[in-house]
């Protein structure tokens, strides 16, 4: 049977098996799903930003359209000697089922299909034809454990030059493991903060993964997206007040914009609307929050979510340079962005 144990699956990733042409990765830690689906789909050797390479499906997409996937898979490519099919958001589709169950029995010649899934029961649907078929393989993704966690963590350490104290490890490990790009985000956050460091120490970790003055951050970076410049200042004010670090609204508002930077590249590469892209987001975007990410989503386009994010990129080496300013030198990246989303309101 096609299937790998958890602990295999890195392994299998770092050398896949050319023979089979249908990738199934699937488990409740979607953010390890997604991370691992990249790594396969950099291993195919295509250029991942070529449309006629690359052909990126949604599951619910492909169960609409019953035959679209097997479609996609008999085109016979015109730029390359072959195609990959990236469908994301697979589930209990029958649809979905059906075309994948056909191409294990006649086999594409031209593509290679990877597939994205939450978590599927054993022995039913997609996951027992993909685990009984000869040229596919189902590989799963469950929440890390803290020898994946460490290995996690290293792998940022090694990218960054940095150390970290073992007090730090252990003070991060007990934040990370729900969620692998989750967990990978958290990392990122403190390697930035430590810019300019050879080593992390326990006082990095606490800066900049504690809880302190949560509800005030967050209000102050919706208020930052919604253009509301007064209830930004405001929030952010009770925030700093309060004893909270300036760093931890920069780096809200940084993975804020880089959620709803990618959301908005769906947008403009697949036509699709702002309430369709918010609604199939993972992970998922709170109800309440849906209609302000929504109106984001619409009012900056990319170039322009990237301007914000170096712009607060800037704003943390600032701070970490002049510690003494920080609270300036943050209100004053933040603000710009909050008078930035306020125009771009009023325009549309």
């Amino acid at each position: 049977m096609a299937q790998k144990k958890g602990y295999e699956v890195d392994s299998w990733l770092a050398r896949p098996d050319a023979a089979m042409s249908i990738v199934l990765l699937y488990g409740p830690d979607r953010g390890l799903v997604a991370e691992r689906a990249r790594a396969f789909a950099g291993k195919t050797g295509l250029p991942l930003d070529d449309p006629f390479s690359v052909v990126r499906l949604d599951g619910a997409e492909v169960d609409r359209d019953q035959g679209r996937l097997l479609d996609e898979a008999r085109t016979v490519p015109m730029f390359s000697d072959r195609r990959l099919l990236w469908v994301r958001n697979a589930s209990g589709q029958k649809a979905l089922a059906d075309d994948v169950k056909a191409l294990t029995s006649e086999p594409a010649r031209d593509a290679i299909i990877l597939i994205e899934a939450g978590d599927l029961k054993k022995g039913t649907g997609l996951r027992a034809i993909v685990e009984a078929a000869g040229n596919a393989i189902a590989l799963p993704c469950y929440a890390d454990e803290a020898r994946d966690i460490d290995t996690v963590i290293d792998d940022e350490l090694r990218k960054a030059g940095m150390s970290m104290t073992l007090e730090a490890r252990q003070a991060l490990r007990r934040n990370l493991g729900g969620d692998r790009l989750a967990s990978r985000g958290e990392i990122e956050k403190l390697v930035l903060y430590a810019h300019g460091q050879k080593e992390i120490n326990l006082d990095d970790v606490r800066a900049t993964s504690g809880d302190v003055s949560g509800a005030s951050f967050d209000d102050a970076v919706d208020a930052l997206l919604d253009g509301k410049i007064a209830d930004f200042d405001t929030a952010f004010t009770r925030h700093c007040q309060g004893g909270g670090h300036p760093f931890l609204v920069l780096s809200a508002a940084m993975r804020q914009l880089q959620a709803i930077q990618a959301m908005r590249g769906q947008m403009e590469g697949g036509g699709r609307n702002a309430a369709s892209v918010v609604a199939a987001a993972r992970p998922p975007v709170f109800f309440s929050r849906r209609k302000l990410v929504e109106k984001t989503l619409e009012r900056w386009n990319v170039e322009a979510l990237g301007r914000a994010l170096n712009r607060l990129q800037t704003a943390v080496l600032q701070t970490r340079k002049r510690p003494d300013l920080s609270e300036a030198l943050a209100r004053q990246a933040l603000l710009g962005i909050a008078v930035e989303s306020a125009r771009l309101a009023q325009r549309g």
